[in-house]
């Protein structure tokens, strides 16, 4: 695929006739193109996802990591050509089975994880935070492998607050799942 113009606005419809090779978020109409993650970035997302598969089995809620889209704001009804954000988080957990379908995951889902990469970082941290907290995803993990740790936010009143830190030897409670704790201890390679 040809990158994408700089003046057009995007929507899912788009999304749907590009090559899946190509990792395109778009939001608010616009193009961002993603660079491949780094073996380091993939070892962190295999350790999490590992862990969050496991806990899950035979329950309700899945997880899924990237490329998997979530079209934050896509409501029942809504057309593809309407939908003008999807971004690409690199873990989603998702318990409501009404939220799938055969393109990712339309709405919020329960709990994101994203893993910090130098051309990814401010995206992540900022518009990304902002995305989610908008959309009313419950809860928000930012890995960063550089300091080998883990900030949790918990979606209140429609506003992140806080709730948890964890370094490569601690263990962190998933709060939107019942009794689920990640050892760090497993995530950041040595």
């Amino acid at each position: 695929m040809a990158l994408p113009a700089e003046d057009k606005r995007y929507t899912f419809a788009d999304v749907l006739v590009w090559d899946e090779k190509d990792r395109i978020e778009i939001i608010n109409g616009e193009a961002v193109m993603m660079a491949p993650p780094s073996v380091n970035h993939q070892r962190i997302s295999g350790a999490l996802f590992s862990q969050l598969y496991d806990y899950l089995k035979g329950k309700k809620c899945e997880v899924f990591a990237a490329p998997f889209g979530v079209r934050l704001f896509e409501e029942e009804g809504d057309y593809p050509e309407n939908v003008d954000t999807m971004v690409e988080p690199d873990l989603s957990v998702v318990c409501n089975p009404g939220k799938l379908d055969e393109y990712g995951c339309k709405g919020a889902p329960d709990l994101v994880i994203e893993i910090l990469s130098p051309s990814t970082r401010r995206h992540d941290r900022m518009t990304k935070f902002n995305l989610y907290q908008r959309a009313g995803v419950k809860e928000l993990w930012i890995v960063d492998p550089d300091t080998r740790d883990v900030q949790t936010f918990i979606l209140e009143g429609g506003r992140y607050f806080v709730k948890g830190y964890g370094t490569a030897e601690d263990k962190l409670k998933v709060e939107v799942l019942e009794d689920c704790v990640i050892d760090l201890s497993t995530v950041f390679p040595e």
